[in-house]
């Protein structure tokens, strides 16, 4: 495994030879710390939150022992307190390394990935894999909540703007759950849109609506990876706004045949978010 290195040495947005051999060195780590200082938070500093990075990888296939092709679909569930990402294009190019690899079954591969992606992102992931006869079964659904799309707003500015979120601390403190389909950023590297849904849960003094879907809008010429725009949301209403809980998810469509769905939350509800599949994945 290659020591984690800042996004400009990882292979996105230069030519790639695809190989379909075995090879976990493919794997490109970046430490979190690098874009999480820009947000205040400095090594060695607590972290506000805690969360996952929910990813669904839909491009898994693989040899059985008598060369015949599989396919499956698997999530990866990572811990938002691991020291590193893995960039995006790498891990399609480490998962395209399978496909004409011999394994001895489900389990084998489990196996594979289990140590490989834990090297990579430095701690211990979980995995699921979904076979075809239970393709059926995927969730699909919406995130729920009031949507703050629906307000009809006059907006010229494109660069994430914490001034425009307040909230009313002379009021009593309320509980809402917000959701806007607006928000879109663009890769830290290649300047590709990303595209994505994103839920705001809270309890505290109540966010005005029209600063917030503002702000979101905000980052439609921001340029950086889906996990720092959640946790750079999150610290910016944390901060603005000063609710005493906070939770924001993001469902961003897949690009190569991967999803990655950050979460951040500094409550728990004793379960993790919901993976159902919005219509836009």
């Amino acid at each position: 495994m290659s020591t984690p290195s800042p996004a400009g040495d990882s292979p996105l947005g230069k030519p790639t030879t695809y190989q379909a051999q075995y090879d976990p060195s493919l794997l490109f780590p970046i430490p979190r710390l690098y874009k999480r200082e820009e947000i205040g938070l400095s090594e060695g500093t607590r972290l506000p939150f805690f969360g996952m990075d929910i990813w669904n990888a839909y491009e898994v296939s693989w040899l059985n022992m008598r060369g015949k092709p599989q396919v499956a679909l698997a999530r990866i569930m990572v811990p938002a307190d691991s020291p590193n990402i893995i960039e995006s294009k790498s891990f399609k190019l480490y998962l395209n390394s399978l496909n004409q690899t011999r394994l001895g079954g489900t389990d084998a591969l489990l196996e594979l990935l289990r140590e490989d992606l834990s090297n990579g992102f430095g701690a211990q992931v979980q995995i699921t894999l979904t076979l075809p006869e239970n393709f059926g079964a995927i969730p699909v659904g919406e995130l729920d909540g009031l949507l703050l799309d629906r307000l009809d707003i006059e907006v010229d500015e494109y660069a994430p703007n914490p001034a425009l979120l307040h909230a009313d601390e002379n009021e009593a403190p309320v509980e809402e759950t917000l959701v806007s389909h607006l928000l879109k950023s663009n890769c830290l590297v290649t300047g590709q849109p990303d595209w994505a849904s994103v839920q705001i849960r809270y309890v505290g003094p109540q966010i005005a609506q029209e600063g917030l879907l503002k702000y979101l809008i905000g980052f439609r010429e921001h340029n950086e990876f889906h996990e720092q725009c959640v946790e750079r949301i999150f610290m910016d209403i944390l901060r603005q706004c000063k609710p005493h809980k906070l939770a924001v998810y993001a469902r961003y469509t897949r690009r190569g045949g991967l999803d990655i769905n950050p979460w951040r939350s500094n409550f728990s509800t004793g379960k993790p978010p919901s993976n159902a599949r919005n219509a836009r994945q």
